[in-house]
């Protein structure tokens, strides 16, 4: 008995759960990265991204609609494996002057992963023909786009007081 082959339209689907069950991991894990903070600009940071956060997985629950689908996530091996990055450099730079060069690092490697995700699904939603969900998931983008901007701004701050703390 042969299978059809899968389309656009699955894999649309199956991405869209890989980045559902990736913002819901990032929500429990940006309160730990601002607790872990030292710098009161990368902790603001951190929890003005976890409200952001909130509103992605509201914006694709509101695409999953679009397509039918229930909102569901899918184990995402990247972004557990890019938070278990994030965990290490807490666990190793408590201590380290160079902790919040380190915990900017891990956020941005977070963004440019969720910046990936959601210019693929925002292509796809355009061939697709799902202008709602592209309009959402473009915002979502432009969103994650400016996170990692103001991330890139406060890295330069953090790694000038990591290197003038350790001279």
């Amino acid at each position: 008995m042969a299978t059809e082959p899968k389309a656009l339209e699955d894999l649309f689907h199956d991405t869209l759960k890989d980045v559902y069950y990736a913002e819901k991991q990032i929500l429990k894990t940006l309160p730990k990265m601002a607790k872990a903070a030292k710098s009161p600009e990368l902790k603001k940071a951190f929890d003005t991204h976890r409200e952001e956060t909130e509103g992605h997985v509201e914006r694709l629950a509101e695409v999953f609609e679009i397509i039918g689908k229930a909102p569901r996530g899918k184990t995402c091996d990247a972004i557990l494996g890019i938070i278990e990055e994030g965990k290490a450099v807490i666990e190793e730079y408590s201590d380290s002057p160079a902790l919040d060069a380190g915990l900017a690092a891990s956020a941005q490697a977070v963004e440019h992963y969720e910046i990936s995700r959601y210019g693929t699904l925002k292509a796809w939603a355009d061939q697709l023909g799902l202008k709602d969900a592209s309009k959402l998931l473009a915002e979502t983008l432009a969103e994650e786009e400016r996170t990692d901007k103001s991330l890139s701004a406060l890295g330069k701050t953090v790694n000038a007081a990591a290197t003038k703390k350790a001279a």
